[in-house]
């Protein structure tokens, strides 16, 4: 009788449950191996899927420090679905790249998986090279004692190759030209190989997985599989990757672990845990989140368990990440509320802007005149309030300047008395087209306060004011040399500012959430975080036009004057709006009131 891989991998699940003898177990082994050496086709359906050699061969230690075979655990078995249509679709020609992210929560068992996998490749295929970086010398040994030589080291015999090494490192089979090598991360690594199979283990620990890209250069065969894996570290080298959409991404649950179950113990604790699924605190609030999905009580017991026993709370989050979202947003130190901010974010994605646009004016070099808004899906700006009637609504601006020529300018409107966010408008404008849609928003929104950071271009500043807008926020500055004290347009951004009017929008993040309307601005405050020195700011390669543009807006609402008399506009200047036919439907249309 011939025998396939599954039937004998049942067969070994089926001995182990009815004896869990390790003993037993490694006589099934043995009479395995003697069938593979006998099988060709057997043979070859290991080396055409690997997994199935660590399931009928390979033994592990257990997160309990047991002896047993290797039967992949449900995630694991999913990242491999995964990893086997990719190989499928590869050699029909539906992809041209075999490179994988795994973010992981604690312990789910993918550095053995993965190293298991590449120990069979390497035994079962001639001229395999394979290749293992962990993010420091002391988690390279211990994948290579614990993960490889120990599960090596357990297989029958006469599946090994001939050994050339076996050492602290590396395992090189002679007759086959086969090998597989664990190093640690840093910029010269990898230089002068040709590597079929690459696996990064905790990659965004590294110091630089860039430079580590840089290093391999053209060691990758075209065929290779890469597989970085890792915990989420923040927003760095990893995040971007993950953003990129170069790579097949997979994110794994903390539940679909089967093992993250417990019963409760007691009466006690079935009560506090029951009080706690009431709660309107967070863990409540995730309790119940998770009950829906739906999750069974031990599964949430086990998530509660895990809750109390963390001391900043925040942990669980980053442990045990519910979303690749969370898991990124979490182990980065946020400086806002993501909490609050993901649910706004849920609450306004069901709704859209009452109008996306621009504005088009005449300008004869001295005013603006004959001003038109103009409907545009991609336009720069995005109206979610129109002016109010009442007299005493009044409307103040916050912008932000492009800093370094990368960011974008930014403006922020807002009603001043109740501080909701009414309008937004964001673009890599030229200076001068900056202030003139100021001045056009600022006119519209009943000649708003405009406040602009003064600290790297202050041209719209003093070309607003030329135009003729002069209710902008004013600052003191006191002159160096004859020591008086004047005003001057615009807000500086300094050691002192900075913090205090983000101090203020973490509080607005915290309490008044619903009043910001721009999903835009709710992902971008999401993304900043601390640094090491507790400064508050957005990660390498993203902005923070939104917050400064925000933030300066709440610091300028102090400055609006809230009297029955209007600051006084000219009674001739006149607005229309253009109607833009098209498929997208951007709600009411504006009136000028």
């Amino acid at each position: 009788m011939s025998y396939t891989a599954d039937f004998l991998i049942q067969k070994r699940k089926e001995k182990w449950a009815e004896h869990k003898s390790i003993e037993f177990d490694k006589e099934f082994c043995l009479s395995a191996a003697q069938e593979v050496l006998q099988n060709r086709e057997l043979r070859q359906e290991l080396i055409d899927y690997p997994e199935k050699m660590i399931e009928l061969f390979f033994i592990v230690v257990t997160k309990k420090k047991k002896t047993g075979p290797f039967f992949l655990n449900k995630v694991q078995r999913k990242f491999i679905d995964r990893l086997n249509k990719a190989k499928e679709d590869f050699k029909n020609g539906l992809i041209t790249d075999l490179a994988f992210l795994i973010l992981k929560g604690r312990q789910q068992g993918f550095t053995t998986l993965i190293t298991a996998y590449q120990l069979a490749c390497s035994i079962a295929n001639r001229n395999f090279e394979g290749f293992t970086l962990a993010d420091n010398g002391d988690n390279a040994t211990a994948i290579f004692q614990n993960k490889a030589k120990f599960p090596y080291s357990q297989i029958p015999e006469a599946l090994k190759p001939t050994e050339k090494f076996n050492n602290k490192k590396q395992f090189v089979f002679e007759v086959i030209n086969s090998s597989w090598e664990v190093d640690s991360a840093t910029e010269e690594v990898g230089r002068s190989r040709t590597v079929n199979f690459f696996h990064g283990s905790e990659c965004a620990f590294w110091k630089s997985i860039s430079s580590v890209q840089a290093a391999l250069g053209e060691a990758m065969t075209d065929d290779c599989i890469k597989i970085y894996e890792s915990t989420a570290n923040g927003f760095n080298d990893y995040k971007t990757m993950w953003d990129s959409g170069e790579y097949i991404n997979c994110f794994f649950e903390w539940w679909e672990s089967l093992e993250y179950r417990k019963k409760i113990p007691t009466e006690k604790a079935r009560a506090d845990f029951e009080e706690a699924l009431k709660s309107e605190e967070w863990i409540g609030e995730r309790l119940r989140w998770l009950k829906e999905i739906p999750l069974e009580e031990e599964q949430l017991y086990w998530y509660y368990n895990k809750y109390n026993k963390y001391i900043d709370k925040r942990k669980i989050q980053q442990e045990y990440p519910c979303s690749a979202e969370e898991a990124f947003l979490l182990s980065g130190n946020p400086v806002f509320d993501v909490e609050k901010i993901n649910a706004r974010i849920l609450e306004l994605e069901k709704k859209k802007p009452l109008k996306v646009g621009y504005f088009t004016y005449d300008y004869d070099g001295l005013r603006i005149s004959n001003i038109h808004w103009v409907n545009d899906r991609n336009g720069h700006i995005r109206i979610y309030q129109v002016p109010n009637s009442p007299a005493v609504t009044k409307y103040c601006i916050g912008g932000d300047t492009a800093g370094d020529g990368s960011d974008k300018f930014t403006a922020h409107v807002l009603d001043a008395r109740t501080g909701i966010q009414v309008a937004v408008m964001e673009h890599k404008f030229d200076s001068d087209q900056y202030a003139k849609q100021m001045y056009c928003l600022g006119m519209y929104y009943k000649y708003a306060l405009i406040a602009i950071e003064a600290n790297f271009d202050s041209y719209p500043i003093m070309e607003l004011q030329r135009l003729g807008y002069t209710n902008q926020y004013v600052r003191y500055h006191q002159d160096t040399y004859t020591k008086k004290t004047e005003k001057r347009f615009g807000f500086r951004t300094t050691t002192l500012t900075r913090p205090t009017i983000i101090s203020r929008l973490v509080e607005i993040v915290r309490e008044e959430t619903g009043s910001i309307n721009d999903i835009e601005t709710l992902k971008e405050l999401r993304m900043i975080i601390k640094n090491e020195k507790g400064k508050a700011e957005a990660p390498e390669g993203e902005n923070d036009d939104h917050m400064m543009g925000l933030g300066i807006a709440h610091e300028s609402r102090g400055q609006v004057s809230f009297s029955e008399e209007d600051i006084p506009v000219d009674p001739t200047y006149q607005f229309s709006f253009e109607k833009t036919e098209t498929e997208y439907d951007y709600g009411e249309t504006i009136e000028v009131i």
